[in-house]
């Protein structure tokens, strides 16, 4: 049962819309690869503001994924394609399909 998730919105510096779009998209293979990763979205809300929502079964997937290879990435590559420091929320997820 999924119970636990993660909210990230990320605003890409201006001229860096695009780097960041296709970095989001090459973490699909690494978030494949965490066994406790349930779903993984990348996501665009507008042209400079992308998003990442995930789930996990509990705390220890969250907690995984957050020390994990995805997390080390966009903190190694923040201070090239983002404007803002990313927003990170832990969401508990009260239903799901």
């Amino acid at each position: 049962m999924i119970k636990a998730g993660l909210l990230v919105k990320l605003i890409a510096k201006p001229g860096k819309e695009y780097d960041l779009a296709e970095f989001l998209e090459s973490a699909l293979p690494l978030a494949l690869n965490e066994p406790e990763t349930t779903n993984w979205y990348a996501f665009r809300v507008s042209e400079s503001t992308f998003g990442i929502f995930d789930t996990f079964p509990g705390d220890e997937g969250r907690n995984a994924h957050l020390a994990g290879k995805i997390a080390e990435a966009l903190m190694a590559n923040a201070p090239h394609l983002l404007a803002l420091e990313p927003t990170i929320e832990h969401v508990e997820i009260l239903a799901s399909k």
